[in-house]
């Protein structure tokens, strides 16, 4: 399901950059890559129902889960992450365990419906102070209270995702609308499979092509 939800906002980018590209040759390559997102989706598995779902998860017997679903928010002085899962407020206090450090925490939730429940956070952002941190259990919620050391506002949670943020910036946030889709096309090549270097390749063949023909003018 996360990698379907992924598929998707791929392929909602690549419409959105299709409605600004205006060179036939980009146009040719992100119809390309439309078209491949669009069949990837198709031929994802269906999921599946619920109860044969929750069936199978039982009969695994007691078994790690990692937690990547989580909500969170801030205030001035606190980081606080919202973590979804359903009658933990009936378990014993020491089951929920929270332990942090100055730039991270990892919560451990054990025997919780025969199945512990695991998550990490590494490279916060910024300092958080460990005596000032804490956890609230709450009806289906578990709450991660991290204490700012620093009154101040965090644009995202950890060190990764900012650096993740400014290389995209970086390499969209340009004066010239086609430098930054030539930018995702080169992105799009260096870590694509071989199918999808054959995508582009072709593409560019084909336009040039026309090119020859004087279908478009010279200068795309």
């Amino acid at each position: 399901l996360l990698f379907l939800n992924q598929l998707q906002k791929d392929l909602e980018e690549v419409k959105e950059l299709l409605m600004k590209a205006t060179r036939k040759r980009l146009r040719d390559v992100l119809m390309a890559e439309k078209h491949k997102l669009e069949l990837e989706i198709k031929n994802q598995p269906p999921p599946k129902p619920k109860d044969a779902a929750e069936e199978e998860k039982s009969s695994l017997g007691g078994y790690t889960v990692k937690i990547n679903n989580y909500g969170w928010d801030q205030s001035d002085k606190f980081i606080k992450i919202y973590i979804s899962l359903n009658g933990v407020q009936k378990l014993p206090a020491e089951n929920v365990q929270v332990n942090f450090t100055e730039r991270s925490f990892d919560l451990l939730v054990k025997n919780l419906n025969g199945k512990n429940y695991t998550m990490t956070f590494n490279n916060l952002l910024k300092p958080i102070s460990v005596e000032g941190s804490s956890k609230k259990i709450k009806t289906d919620m578990v709450l991660v209270m991290c204490r700012k050391k620093r009154e101040e506002k965090w644009e995202c949670l950890t060190q990764v995702e900012k650096e993740s943020k400014e290389k995209e910036k970086a390499a969209y946030d340009t004066s010239d609308p086609s430098e930054g889709l030539m930018n995702l096309l080169k992105k799009m090549y260096a870590e694509g499979d071989d199918e999808m270097k054959r995508t582009i390749n072709k593409a560019w063949v084909e336009s040039r092509e026309k090119q020859s023909k004087g279908d478009i003018p010279m200068d795309i």
